[in-house]
């Protein structure tokens, strides 16, 4: 039997001027899902979901964002916006020949989803989103120390030094075990984001020295320049959508014991329903235990949940 690698094939494909790569599985008879990471991720970040959205009868596609794993730099980094993200994802779309597709994302990536599917609607299947809800406007990060890592990895040139002293494995290592726990990361005065964790603290028992690898020789490829501006340099360029309000299904799934529940409105957002008058077809599963991986961390309850709302909500 062909393992689940050898069941995905890859390109590269031109969008927008740059060759980005792409991950596919599946001949796509009950339509497309689209597969967008956050950081530390890559595409290899939603292994498990591709292969079971492709033996389901779906055409899986992942791709590595611009400037991350495969994909090509954008020649100036510094101008980084998520509207690029916003216009690669249609391009690629149209590259692909795909009318409308199922966008499925976690952590940042669900920014450009939720914005794809706003400004879309007709490209839009339906968007599903782990560990990020509709935040309209953004989180009040300025009510958190100055310690807390996005805030620390805003200013240009810090996390580059944090980072420079350690080779690439160690990077993603510790950023993997620090966003794994319930606890915001966020550091003292007189510490930096890696020194938060070291050799001495196990990755998650879910999470492979092979997994590792994997991720540590994409990262290797790309650097952590680009995924350094975006997302964590870019938030305030994106201007939010006037009048928000989702035309298609809403899918958003929270591990429990995903840090982000304590990020400032959050919770109110899902819990006080915020989010319902954005999107009138919502729906939001919350997952016991789940961490800010829950899609790695627990494959086979995120893949039911995935092709529940796939079936449910079927191409016509």
């Amino acid at each position: 039997m062909a393992t689940a690698e050898q069941r995905i094939e890859h390109s590269r494909i031109a969008v927008r001027g740059l060759n980005l790569h792409v991950a596919q599985s599946g001949t796509g008879e009950l339509g497309t899902v689209i597969f967008l990471h956050g950081f530390p991720e890559i595409w290899y970040s939603w292994r498990h979901q591709m292969q079971a959205v492709a033996a389901a009868g779906y055409r899986a596609v992942a791709l590595d964002w611009r400037g991350y794993g495969l994909s090509d730099q954008p020649p100036e980094k510094e101008t980084a916006s998520r509207d690029d993200l916003v216009e690669d994802l249609l391009a690629l779309l149209d590259a692909l020949a795909v009318h409308k597709a199922f966008l499925i994302a976690k952590d940042f990536g669900a920014m450009p989803a939720y914005d794809f599917a706003l400004r879309h609607p007709s490209r839009t299947s339906g968007v599903m989103c782990l560990g990020i809800p509709y935040l309209h406007g953004g989180s009040p990060f300025t009510t958190l120390p100055e310690g807390f890592y996005i805030l620390r990895w805003r200013e240009p040139g810090r996390a580059e030094a944090d980072f420079g002293r350690y080779d690439v494995k160690r990077v993603v290592q510790t950023i993997y075990i620090l966003f794994s726990r319930s606890e915001i990361p966020i550091a003292n005065e007189d510490q930096e984001i890696m020194d938060l964790a070291d050799l001495s603290t196990p990755l998650p028992e879910w999470f492979t020295e092979k997994d590792l690898d994997v991720y540590a020789s994409l990262y290797e490829k790309s650097g952590f320049g680009y995924p350094l501006q975006m997302p964590y340099r870019s938030l305030h360029k994106t201007q939010p959508v006037e009048d928000p309000k989702f035309q298609v299904p809403v899918f958003v799934v929270m591990g429990e014991k995903d840090y982000v529940f304590k990020f400032p409105g959050v919770e109110a957002v899902l819990k006080d329903g915020v989010m319902e008058k954005f999107a009138p077809d919502l729906k939001i599963t919350y997952v016991p235990e789940g961490s800010h991986f829950v899609q790695e961390q627990f494959p086979d309850m995120v893949n039911e949940l995935l092709l529940g709302f796939l079936r449910d909500h079927p191409v016509a």
